[in-house]
């Protein structure tokens, strides 16, 4: 694994994007974007950029208000969901919003959220 600087921070990149119940690509479109992230992930994998992350199913659950109430259901905005979550290593934001304008989410008209965390 690469050596990091020791000046490295911690950022959270929020993926957004379309549901996919809504919209649909071709097997060959999703062969195609899945190969693209595959590629990204292993290039800033081996650079020691990604500490963690994954994508996210439709299954879930929202708790709110005062009395805590369960729902069978996730957050949505129009048909927008939260996709995925990444944790990246960058010198700051600038890198981690350089990073992250490189990845594939755009390919499906997603959009990323980069925000650093707090130590």
């Amino acid at each position: 694994m690469p050596e990091t600087s020791l000046t490295m921070k911690n950022f959270l990149v929020i993926f957004r994007e379309p549901d996919g119940r809504t919209i649909t690509h071709s097997e060959e479109e999703n062969s195609r974007h899945q190969l693209n992230w595959k590629n990204w992930f292993e290039k800033y994998g081996k650079e020691g950029k990604i500490a963690g992350g994954s994508g996210l199913t439709l299954n879930g659950k929202i708790i709110r208000g005062v009395h805590s109430e369960i729902a069978d259901e996730i957050h949505t905005v129009g048909t927008e969901i939260v996709g995925g979550f990444l944790l990246l290593k960058a010198e700051d934001l600038e890198e981690a919003a350089e990073i992250a304008k490189t990845c594939p989410i755009y390919e499906f008209d997603g959009y990323a959220e980069v925000r650093e965390m707090s130590d």
